[in-house]
Formats: C-alpha cells, structure tokens, sequence
C-alpha cells in the first residue's frame, strides 16, 4: 500500500527545499512531492503529520552492534530496533566483533541478519588490519565486494604511520574512506578520564589530549601527502577541531564526526565517578565542548555520529578504572542534537546536513534527500514532543546513559525505511 505523508514540512538541502509539502510513497520510493496531493484511502494510508518535521532518512555513520560475539551486549536485530527509535534509517557498524569483521565472511553474516531483522539498512565497515593488530592490511577489495562501505579500525588506534598510508593509498584506489581512531596510546596509556582538573579531584588517571591531536595532526598530514580521503571519528578537543579546520583550508581531503556527548557533557560528568559517563576519548572540559560546538556551527565538523556503543550491566557497573568505555547513543542522538537548533548553533538544514546528507556521501550509500525516485527512507520528527530519557524502555540491550533523566525536546514520530514504516511513536 502507498503512504501518503500530509502536511509535514519538509527539509531537503539537497534540493534546497524548507516548506509544508506533502509526501507520496509508491513501491518503496518517493512517488511525488507537493501541496495539497490527494489519495484514495482504499489504496493509499494517509498520515497527517502536521506540525511535525520531515527529514531525509537519517544515518548514523559511527556505531558498534556488537554481534558477532558480544550478542550480551547488543544484537544487529534490537541496534537495528534501537536506531529506528532513534529517527536512523541508516547505521554504519565498526568492525570490533569477535571474530573481527577482517573478512568477507563476518561481512556477509552482518548483511544477512540485518536483512533478517528488517528494520534499519546496516553498512558493515571492514576492519582496517588483520584482527585489529595494526600489523597487515585487510584485503579491502575483498570485503568492498562483499558490502563493506568503509575503513576502520576504530576502537584501537593505527600506530604504524606506513600502514596508515599504505591503508589511504590502497582504499583511495577502491573508493572506500579510511576512518581513523585518532589516539596514540603511549600518551594515553593506562589513563580513564581527562587530564586536568578532572584527574586531579578524582585521583584517576589522565588521558591528555595531545594524544588525540597528535594522531589527528599525523592522519591529516598523511592524508594530504597521499591525496586520499580521510575521516576523522570522534573528535572532542579544541586543537583537533583547530588542525581539521587548518587543513580543510590547505584542500586537504578530511573529514570529521564528534558525538553529541562531547557537545552535551562536559568533565564534569565524571566527578562523581558515574561510569555511564566513561567514553573514549574522555569527555573533555568547557572549552573544548565550546570548540567542537563552534566546529559543528562553522562546518569544519562534517557529520554528527552517536558512537553507540551498547554494554551489559556487568560491563559497567564495576570500579571506574575498570568500567568499559561506551555510551547507548542511539536513541538519544537526535534529541540532543536537536538542543543545537533550539539553542541557535544549527538550522534543520545543517542538521539534515550533519546526519544524513554528508553521511551518505562520505560512506558512499544511497540517501540525504528525498527526491523524487529516491529510496522511501524518510524521518519524520515532532519538535516540540517533550520526553524524559528512560534507559530501560531503551530498545537497545545496552541501558548504559549519562542521559538517563534528561528532559528532552524533539523526538522521531516515525521512522520510515524503503517505504515501511519500521517504527512509529504510539507513546
């Protein structure tokens, strides 16, 4: 059956569109847009989302589903449920599984149980080197072919500069970007929170963020040498905005996410030890949650990712030096990304811009606009729906939040993909 989406206003940057239109969806594609369309209500399911927000599909680039071999943790079938609740039509999935996905069989397992579940697309991105060493390259080839979309091996960073460029130059040549973790673990070693403040109230140890900058000045250099693309995950310092920024103004081939953690919560967080609040990198002080704002508002920080990263209870609720790092972000991304709009940092363009168009573009998938002919992947959001965040409604196995009873605005109404509606808010 069509959908007929009526009274929406939709907002398409691609198409440079910001207006009340109604929305036609046929055969899993967006049939038509326009004003005032009609519909037989035999054949076609009329919506009235008046008042509410239509987006093109939103994607999350950046997200652990942990399966296989951490099915404790998360499922593809309930991080695919959590992102259709989230407003994500779309995830990108790094490759720390056990086994890692290093090969094309891992790759081709997450395909089938992300088709299996029928909710969200799921983008498997291949892991970077061989069991996340840092030793040998995966054969990208390979794993391109069998639906990979990227290049990672987040979670552990690359330490070994020649295999980095040998990673730019070999993925360059199959269209496939490389996205770093930026960290060097001799400066990071053995550090839980922010060096600073941060560290010397709580006696634990720092992570100083010249570990995060130095990596990031490292890739950017190697990326401008080799000419190949580059996208930098997470970023949560003020100078690593500063050097993306002086490079994208040399022409230099990067791009950069940060999560809405490090735009949300500052050190702070941690001062009373909440492991909830326990990521990587740390969550860093007020001037650099100032900096990544203003690189979100000035365009040098590209996309907006949750980095969800769903843990077990066990996983968690243990002494913070030992407390696995990670925050359950799909659910609340958008809402707390939507703060950035209400508060005058973003349009909804520049959002629509920051989660899905840029994206779909960097991982190189179908999505960003809602043209005519285009997939039926849309989310439609009611803006002034005021919520209270509660981790155990979370349809994500992973209830570990700092945001967990946060008063929220903005929150998905429904979440379509291929034109079937995969969740709807009945709350």
């Amino acid at each position: 059956m069509k959908v007929l989406l009526k009274g929406g206003r939709v907002v398409d940057p691609v198409q440079n569109i910001e207006e009340v239109l109604d929305v036609l969806i046929g055969e899993g594609e967006i049939e038509e847009l326009g004003k005032g369309l009609k519909a037989d209500p035999a054949s076609v399911e009329v919506i009235d989302i008046t008042g509410m927000v239509v987006f093109p599909g939103l994607i999350d680039m950046h997200t652990h589903l942990r399966e296989p071999g951490y099915e404790y943790k998360e499922t593809i079938r309930t991080g695919a449920s959590a992102a259709a609740a989230g407003g994500f039509t779309a995830v990108a999935c790094m490759a720390n599984t056990n086994p890692v996905n290093d090969t094309r069989s891992i790759t081709e397992f997450i395909l089938r149980r992300a088709e299996e579940a029928g909710l969200v697309r799921v983008y498997p991105i291949s892991a970077l080197s061989m069991g996340l060493e840092g030793k040998n390259l995966v054969e990208f080839w390979d794993q391109k072919e069998a639906g990979a979309v990227a290049i990672s091996d987040d979670g552990r960073p690359v330490m070994d500069s020649a295999l980095m460029r040998r990673a730019l130059e070999y993925a360059a040549s199959l269209g496939l970007t490389v996205i770093s973790h930026c960290e060097d673990l001799n400066l990071s070693a053995g550090g839980t929170v922010n060096e600073g403040p941060a560290s010397i109230e709580t006696g634990l140890r720092g992570i100083p963020s010249i570990a995060e900058e130095i990596m990031v000045a490292r890739d950017v250099m190697i990326g401008e040498y080799t000419g190949a693309p580059i996208h930098i995950a997470h970023l949560s310092t003020a100078r690593s905005v500063e050097i993306v920024r002086e490079a994208k103004a040399r022409g230099v081939k990067v791009t950069a996410e940060t999560a809405p953690h490090y735009f949300t919560l500052s050190d702070r967080s941690v001062y009373e030890f909440d492991v909830n609040a326990k990521v990587n990198p740390p969550l860093r002080d007020e001037k650099d949650v100032a900096a990544i704002r203003e690189g979100l508002k000035d365009g040098t920080i590209d996309v907006i990712a949750s980095d969800h990263a769903p843990h077990a209870i066990t996983d968690k609720e243990v002494e913070f030096e030992y407390a696995a790092c990670g925050i359950s972000g799909l659910e609340t991304s958008l809402a707390l990304s939507l703060a950035l709009v209400f508060e005058g940092y973003l349009t909804l363009r520049d959002l629509v811009g920051k989660m899905s168009v840029e994206p779909a573009k960097i991982l190189g998938v179908k999505g960003g606009s809602l043209k005519v002919g285009a997939p039926a992947d849309i989310t439609v959001v009611d803006l002034n729906r005021e919520w209270t965040v509660d981790t155990r409604k979370f349809k994500s196995k992973g209830k570990n939040s700092p945001f967990h009873g946060f008063r929220l605005r903005g929150k998905p109404y429904l979440t379509i993909v291929g034109g079937k509606v995969v969740f709807r808010d009945v709350e």
